[in-house]
């Protein structure tokens, strides 16, 4: 049986605690505006026309998305994989949601809203002493955001050093792609691929 009504899903679940729902916010508080500083990665949530979903990773320097104002947020393009697949989204239906993490902390921090590609000169200086000056800028009105409880994190142990696995249980990138791709050309060694990346890091 599938749950197919909003009624159907209530039923099972007790109603969400005051706290939940009043912790929600219409603008970046200090907390929101300390965590946001904090966060060397993002992950970015968008979809298409048709309402196909993405969700792609984003990192830099902690800090490395900037707050403009108590509502304005700036998310600078580096340099990637040129699919272009969240900045298309970002055209064609202007939104976005952002789940922001800190190294070491369980909670995160979830902001949605609504999200244009930018060229402004004032969007671009904001990033002018980076090493890569992005061509473009993600420019985010946020509609909400709220802290979201550490029990995810927590229950994954993801920052648990003990929780970590080494990276040779899996093949290389080279030779994963190599499968995906049915390439005849020989899989680009770890090595290959970390000189690779260097330039764009």
């Amino acid at each position: 049986m599938n749950i197919d009504t909003l009624a159907q899903l209530r039923a099972l679940y007790a109603a969400p605690k005051e706290r939940s729902v009043k912790k929600q916010l219409s603008a970046l508080d200090a907390h929101c505006r300390s965590f946001i500083a904090l966060s060397p990665f993002i992950t970015v949530a968008s979809c298409n026309a048709d309402g196909a979903m993405d969700s792609s990773p984003r990192g830099g320097a902690p800090g490395f998305v900037k707050v403009i104002d108590d509502r304005t947020l700036l998310i600078p393009d580096a340099p990637g994989n040129n699919r272009l697949d969240t900045l298309e989204n970002i055209i064609a239906t202007g939104k976005i949601g952002l789940l922001f993490l800190i190294p070491g902390v369980d909670e995160t921090l979830r902001i949605n809203g609504a999200a244009r590609l930018s060229v402004l000169d004032t969007h671009l200086a904001v990033f002018a002493e980076e090493k890569h000056r992005p061509k473009v800028v993600i420019a985010v009105e946020m509609a909400e955001a709220y802290l979201h409880c550490a029990k995810a994190l927590m229950r994954s142990r993801l920052w648990d050093a003990s929780a970590q696995v080494p990276r040779s249980v899996l093949p290389t990138m080279g030779q994963m792609l190599k499968s995906h791709t049915g390439s005849p050309a020989p899989a680009e060694t770890h090595e290959e691929m970390l000189a690779r990346y260097a330039g764009d890091l």
